[in-house]
């Protein structure tokens, strides 16, 4: 059996375990004292190494190795965490993960763990004093009487721990440990099964060996997660259940009310077969569409009645999909307290990190893009946000900053924020620079939120004196502004000087399939996101008003900005007489779009979009309308 298939397999649950570490450690240092996540520490640090090991992954399974032995030492003694300790294991932590990663693409050559693994055995031996020992199996085990092979060889039957990962993998590794002492037969189920999803980790096999019965034993437990073996004894009855209680009054097969393990009901699936499924639902989404109006014009109630009983079907397939790709942000948020810590202890800074809204969910396609983002914002957080202590004392606040990132539902959209309470921007530093640069208007007198957030998103445009590690190129904000415009989603800036900073993220929830609003402007149609519609008032009952040289309405007593579609877009010919004004909403920003005319409201399959070059910034997209002729996408945050 090729163990390869089991790669991205491995290679997932080691991500997980080692989130795992991250976060323990983190845990630890925040509490030397508590002996609470050592025990974590070494499960995860444990499986790992047995995953690698079964993988074939030698460099892996060396690292994990010395972790797990010091880590044990670590448990047994019960010792606080010191800080040499606990940078030593979160260098462990990296060099394991680094090892993982270039192992699974058979890059494991490259990796040099000779200092990491010398620190870590350094440590364990200055921790285990003279009594550690590393001696050789007994000598009463060493003499133990070889058992002559019977015919065929004796029967030694296995059973793997039921929460074991990568059975399959396991069990191969447990034949070939086998191997080492004699020839293997009789494999039981045979080894084609060990890859399928119900395999329930129990398999037997016949060995022609001299070996003694403790040796085997050892041999196989060598796999690691194995729960049982026995060598010799009369082969099990394929129907037994894990548990003995099976049989006891039927004398045959299992009862129902026998205690069978229960399967599980998670599967892992890769992304790419999603989104295949999510393509090929979009297409039933259009052919929907072309249907709906199919059956709109022949009024035949029977192709009605197939018109809606479709509709129908595909509607809950598409929410059905939808849903199995929504993640929790915490996979991509679980990444940053390490990113906070680290970047606080090379600048000098006491930061705490507090994560809200771990469980809200987000398409995954969205989630993978969000990481970037997130990270340049959270950087900018420690380096240019949070103060020293000393500065922080000075102006009468505790050493120790806060930054807070937070998820939460707003709608059909949902909004994440990144919070400091550092030093804040200094406006008027950043509009001295901006005009300097020529940026802004040399008679500005004071930026806006929203101008103070252009000139940051500027490429090379940035406060800091000198470029270091963290930042000082001018990329970070223009990073994240480009992606969330991309994700379809907005940004907002909040500062205030001497209590903080806070960006605000907004985004749609999926980005594959969403409900629109139909505009047209001439003969065109465009489709705009309703997640971002807040209501429509036609043009010419509102009373119109210029505000900073902008034509505008006033509306419940909040000025609305105006944009007129057909003159942006440089429609020739005359507007009609009268026009609806969709009212856009993007946190507390707000704009109205004049357009021609509403068509209707439909969901839409949302395609990437290369706009030619000299086109507008205001599309994010397009997609194909149900009679087969395209249309563009609005940009909600292009013109808000």
């Amino acid at each position: 059996m090729d163990l390869s298939q089991y790669a991205e397999l491995f290679l997932a649950e080691s991500r997980e375990h080692l989130s795992v570490c991250n976060q323990l450690l983190l845990d630890w240092e925040r509490a030397p004292a508590n002996p609470a996540p050592v025990a974590g520490l070494f499960r995860a640090v444990h499986t790992v190494k047995g995953m690698a090991a079964t993988m074939g992954y030698a460099r892996v399974t060396d690292v994990a190795h010395r972790t797990e032995n010091l880590l044990d030492l670590l448990r047994r003694g019960a010792r606080p965490a010191t800080d040499e300790l606990l940078q030593l294991l979160f260098r462990a932590r990296d060099a394991l993960e680094n090892a993982v990663e270039l192992s699974v693409v058979g890059r494991e050559d490259e990796l040099d763990v000779a200092e990491v693994v010398a620190d870590l055995e350094s440590a364990a031996t200055l921790l285990a004093g003279p009594a550690r020992s590393t001696a050789a199996p007994t000598a009463a085990a060493a003499v133990e009487p070889r058992a002559a092979p019977g015919g065929g060889g004796r029967l030694v039957q296995v059973t793997l721990r039921a929460e074991a990962p990568l059975k399959g993998g396991r069990a191969l590794l447990a034949l070939k440990r086998a191997q080492a002492l004699g020839a293997v037969q009789g494999v039981t189920p045979p080894q084609a099964a060990f890859e399928s999803d119900d395999f329930d980790g129990r398999f037997s096999f016949r060995l022609e060996s001299s070996a003694a019965p403790a040796e085997i034993e050892r041999a196989v437990r060598g796999a690691g997660d194995v729960e049982h073996v026995s060598v010799g004894g009369e082969e099990r009855r394929a129907a037994a259940p894990r548990t003995a209680a099976a049989g006891a009054a039927g004398g045959g097969v299992g009862a129902p009310g026998d205690a069978v393990p229960e399967k599980s009901r998670h599967i892992r699936v890769d992304l790419r077969r999603l989104d295949e499924l999510m393509d090929l639902i979009g297409e039933l989404v259009t052919a929907r569409g072309r249907l709906n109006e199919l059956a709109a014009e022949r009024r035949d109630p029977a192709l009605d009645d197939v018109a809606i009983q479709i509709s129908r079907l595909s509607g809950d397939l598409q929410a059905g999909i939808i849903q199995a790709r929504m993640t929790p942000v915490w996979q991509v948020f679980d990444r940053f307290p390490r990113l906070v810590r680290d970047l606080a202890r090379e600048l000098d800074k006491q930061v705490a990190f507090r994560v809200e809204g771990k469980e809200i969910e987000l398409d995954r396609a969205i989630l993978d893009e969000l990481g970037d983002p997130l990270l340049h914002l959270i950087r900018n957080a420690v380096d240019h946000g949070i103060e020293t202590p000393a500065e922080r004392r000075r102006r009468g606040k505790p050493p120790e900053g806060e930054i807070v990132l937070a998820a939460v539902r707003e709608r059909a959209s949902v909004a994440i924020s990144v919070s400091d309470n550092g030093r804040g921007i200094d406006r008027a530093r950043i509009l001295e620079r901006a005009k300097r640069e020529g940026l802004v208007d040399a008679h500005t007198e004071a930026l806006s939120d929203d101008q103070l957030l252009r000139v940051l998103a500027r490429p090379g445009f940035s406060t800091a004196d000198a470029v270091t590690s963290v930042s000082g190129r001018g990329v970070g904000i223009d990073v994240a502004v480009t992606r969330i415009r991309a994700l379809g989603g907005s940004i907002d800036i909040r500062t205030e000087a001497g209590k903080g900073t806070s960006f605000v993220l907004r985004l749609p929830v999926t980005l594959a399939i969403v409900r629109a609003l139909i505009a047209g402007v001439g003969r065109e149609r465009y489709a705009l996101p309703l997640t971002y519609v807040a209501e429509t008032v036609e043009f010419g009952v509102q009373p119109t008003t210029m505000v900073e040289g902008r034509e505008a309405i006033v509306l419940r007593d909040r000025v609305v900005p105006l944009v007129h579609l057909r003159r942006m877009l440089g429609v020739s010919g005359d507007a009609p007489p009268r026009c609806p004004i969709i009212v856009l909403e993007m946190g507390e920003r707000r704009s109205g779009i004049v357009v021609d005319g509403m068509l209707g409201q439909q969901e839409i399959v949302v395609k990437g979009f290369d706009p030619p070059q000299g086109t507008l910034p205001v599309f994010s997209g397009a997609t194909i309308m149900g009679d087969g002729i395209p249309a563009l996408i609005l940009d909600a945050g292009g013109l808000v």
